[in-house]
């Protein structure tokens, strides 16, 4: 039989997993390469044997996207897979168009191709763009049924930059085991807001084996939590699908991949932000859930902002340090930092592109929507000290860190500091507690006497 030839267009994520549970084993493809995008220094690699399984003993190489149309022509490729997120319909479809222009078929995996089933109750949080809220989200819906004592396991999206086989499963329990793991800023500021509340994590390369380390944890575990990245559906098959919606991007829940695919699917759709987002804005977003899908559950939360020292944001210049992938990417001009510099009254929000340094000028050249705000990019060791050689020569009274980690952790900052936290709070009913009390019910999950849900 011949086999066709395949390329997987990704982004160190997306496009393992698709690789994992559609091609490993499935002797109708070669796959002859992956290209990657989105994240530096992540192209010149291979994907190892180990990983690849008995049809690969040689691995598979990863090269940069730009090589697209040369790697299709030099290895006779017969299809690409498209396998990262967060991305235009545009530029989608310019993608494509190159695929197409080299002489190959365009193809997008779907859910029933690439989801797992676990054998334990699953419940995913995905979003229609990053930076939406799907962290504090996750949060309030593991303190919520921890409060009915069920032990919670959460799964992360991939993030796997470094030695990938080494990666294959992680298991984070402490703070400790981050830096056990050598993770980057992007990993730390999606593990450490759980573990620092005492919840395990898994994340890694092989979800098929990261989920059968999960349900089988040494703590117990009574059901799954995908804390899903970018806008990508869940690698798991969810039995409670919750998608978060931001006002600040209306319409962007239609305009973007795979985003709308999490819209379309959900049980809940969350409106988040609305306490810093346009009335109108908002109404955008809640009338396009109601055209996508008028089956979902709609909830409108806050994200309730809180700020260590206050009294370093008032009357003050501040430099503000947002999360990077939710400014890049994301295409965000702002984020909580930004949002506690306004409510607090700083004097002035200072622009860090004067004072930018390495890679972050090439991140301020890339994404020119970036306004007088900094990208906590730490994708690796040079970009982290390119943002902390940024921030200490900024001219400016205090620092505001957005980032759901403790940046100050892991660099050294030369001037004050305060932290922004914050928290997803519902307007109104139903709310999560309503929907996750009939999650219980249904799975037959009670531990403690719970009020019948209201919905």
């Amino acid at each position: 039989m011949n086999r066709k030839n395949v390329i997987i267009i990704g982004a160190a994520g997306r496009d393992f997993h698709n690789f994992n549970t559609y091609y490993r084993d499935n002797e109708a493809f070669q796959v002859v390469a992956f290209t990657a995008t989105q994240i530096p220094d992540i192209d010149g690699r291979k994907y190892p044997s180990e990983l690849a399984g008995e049809l690969y003993p040689e691995g598979i190489p990863i090269y940069s996207q730009e090589q697209l149309p040369e790697l299709i022509k030099e290895l006779e490729v017969d299809e690409c897979v498209f396998a990262y997120s967060d991305v235009s319909y545009e530029d989608v479809m310019g993608i494509g168009a190159i695929v197409n222009a080299a002489g190959a078929n365009f193809t997008l995996l779907g859910p029933n191709s690439t989801m797992i089933k676990s054998n334990k109750p699953v419940i995913s949080v995905c979003a229609v763009r990053t930076g939406t809220g799907k962290s504090q989200t996750s949060r309030k819906i593991i303190e919520t049924l921890l409060e009915h004592d069920l032990k919670v396991v959460a799964i992360r999206h991939p993030m796997p930059y470094g030695d990938l086989v080494a990666q294959r499963v992680q298991r984070f329990a402490t703070v400790e085991d981050l830096k056990d793991h050598n993770c980057t800023i992007e990993e730390m500021e999606e593990y450490e807001p759980h573990v620092a509340r005492g919840n395990i994590v898994y994340a890694g390369v092989d979800y098929a084996d990261i989920l059968k380390a999960a349900e089988n944890d040494p703590d117990g575990c009574d059901v799954i939590l995908w804390d899903g990245g970018n806008n990508d559906f869940s690698f798991y098959e969810p039995d409670l699908a919750i998608t978060v919606l931001d006002p600040h991007r209306p319409g962007h829940e239609l305009k973007y991949y795979p985003g709308e695919v999490c819209l379309r699917t959900t049980d809940v759709a969350i409106i988040n932000k609305v306490d810093s987002a346009a009335a109108e804005a908002v109404q955008i977003v809640e009338n396009n859930i109601k055209k996508a899908n008028p089956d979902s559950i709609i909830i409108k939360a806050e994200s309730k902002i809180t700020v260590d020292q206050p009294e370093q944001i008032e009357g003050k210049r501040v430099l503000i340090v947002e999360d990077g992938p939710t400014l890049t990417h994301g295409e965000m001009k702002m984020g909580a930092g930004t949002v506690a510099a306004e409510r607090l009254g700083a004097k002035e929000l200072v622009d860090p592109r004067p004072f930018a340094v390495g890679s972050l000028q090439e991140t301020f050249e890339k994404y020119q929507h970036i306004g007088n705000v900094l990208p906590a990019m730490g994708y690796g060791e040079q970009q982290l000290k390119d943002l902390e050689a940024t921030i200490n020569q900024a001219d400016c009274d205090a620092v505001i860190i957005g980032t759901p980690m403790d940046l100050s952790r892991v660099i050294s900052i030369n001037k004050p500091c305060t932290r922004v936290h914050y928290d997803l709070e519902e307007v109104g009913s139903p709310d999560l507690n309503d929907i996750l009390q009939k999650f219980i019910e249904q799975h037959q999950l009670v531990k403690k006497q719970i009020p019948e849900a209201k919905i």
